[in-house]
């Protein structure tokens, strides 16, 4: 049974485009809305998109790469070559709207190398990959908070610039371990859409599993941190070493502090713990597998939505150059951004196909990739 309306021109499954809309309106909310102590229906979003809409982006980026190097075939190179020019130009761009004079922490760069990371696991299997996942996600922020504490790397609180091509040593420590969205654990997220995209999404009995599988882990992930922060004495540590209502004050940009492996157990926002990422990657797959149970009335219905969940990098770039252009905090700019972005991906959609930056993007992978396949037999 199916339950999924895919797009007949195109392929698209509808339900990851929704999830992508879903993504892409979360983190126009955390850029837009004051905060989660703002009374009312914003505070409540905000509360609810931050830290868990930037993780949905990223596991429908891995999810997204997984649907493409399949459709390639027995194309190994030309697809290898095809997500590392990908890969790079998101990056690129990423970089491009930082020096836009944007005040919002641009994760396209992150997402851009993580690409890269994900490469020799193109091809992996649905239970390899699974597994490689969720060990990824548990165990890369322990090896992060021991490279940074060996090594004392603070927190990178400025963004990286093209300028910081000249640094490539800052640039990828950056990236890679101390940012706003370090590579080092993000990655997983992508390994995570891999997976995904080995399933038929299309199957009622698969989405039930996957939105099952993803409530399980976020639920599990957030019960630990509160039992290990709780009962077994978390937040007092912390707070005989950084003073009452600790947890409350301390804001996360991507890492915790070294100065106490409690700060592991913590599962804020950006905090890049093991149950940080596993919460989120749990939300996310919860995500994904409710928009793929969406009866195919619904989705006829939502296709202006879907419309705009199908071409994240545009919407996202217009986005943070609207907001730079005009830095407003309120309710009305988050409907706004999303209601003219729908509007405009509606009728580009229409007229014209993907969108713009992912055309550009598509085109240059494919000119890169064309040397690299074979021919085939005649």
């Amino acid at each position: 049974m199916t339950t999924l309306l895919e797009n007949p021109t195109t392929g698209r499954v509808a339900g990851v485009d929704l999830a992508r809309a879903v993504a892409i309106v979360g983190m126009v909310a955390i850029h837009v809305l004051p905060g989660e102590e703002a009374p009312g229906a914003g505070g409540v979003l905000y509360g609810v998109a931050h830290g868990r809409a930037s993780g949905l982006f990223a596991v429908l980026a891995g999810l997204s790469l997984g649907l493409a190097t399949r459709r390639a075939g027995g194309q190994r190179a030309a697809a290898r070559a095809s997500v590392v020019v990908r890969g790079l130009l998101v990056a690129l761009v990423g970089l491009v709207l930082v020096d836009a004079g944007s005040r919002i922490a641009i994760v396209l760069a992150y997402y851009g190398v993580a690409f890269l990371v994900v490469l020799p696991f193109l091809w992996w299997p649905l239970r390899r990959l699974a597994l490689l996942a969720g060990g990824w996600l548990a165990l890369a922020p322990l090896v992060s908070f021991g490279l940074r504490r060996t090594y004392a790397l603070p927190p990178q609180l400025e963004q990286p610039t093209l300028e910081w091509l000249a640094r490539p040593g800052d640039l990828i420590e950056a990236l890679v371990l101390t940012g706003y969205y370090p590579v080092i654990g993000w990655a997983g997220y992508l390994l995570l859409g891999l997976a995904v995209s080995k399933v038929d999404l299309r199957s009622t009995t698969t989405a039930v599993r996957v939105l099952g599988a993803g409530a399980v882990t976020a639920a599990a992930a957030w019960t630990v941190s509160a039992l290990l922060l709780g009962p077994f004495g978390g937040a007092d540590a912390l707070a005989r070493r950084h003073g009452p209502s600790v947890l409350e004050r301390q804001e996360h940009y991507g890492t915790v502090p070294t100065d106490s492996g409690w700060w592991l157990a913590v599962a804020g926002p950006h905090s890049g713990t093991p149950f940080d990422l596993l919460h989120t990657a749990g939300t996310a797959l919860a995500v994904i597998g409710a928009a793929c149970l969406l009866p195919a009335a619904l989705t006829r219905f939502l296709r202006p939505v879907a419309a705009f969940g199908s071409m994240p990098l545009t919407m996202y770039t217009a986005h943070v150059l609207a907001l730079a252009a005009w830095p407003e905090d309120d309710l009305s700019v988050l409907a706004l951004h999303v209601g003219v972005g729908v509007l405009l991906a509606t009728g580009w959609r229409a007229v014209v196909g993907r969108g713009p930056l992912e055309t550009v993007v598509g085109a240059a992978a494919r000119a890169v990739a064309a040397p690299l396949a074979r021919t085939p037999a005649r």
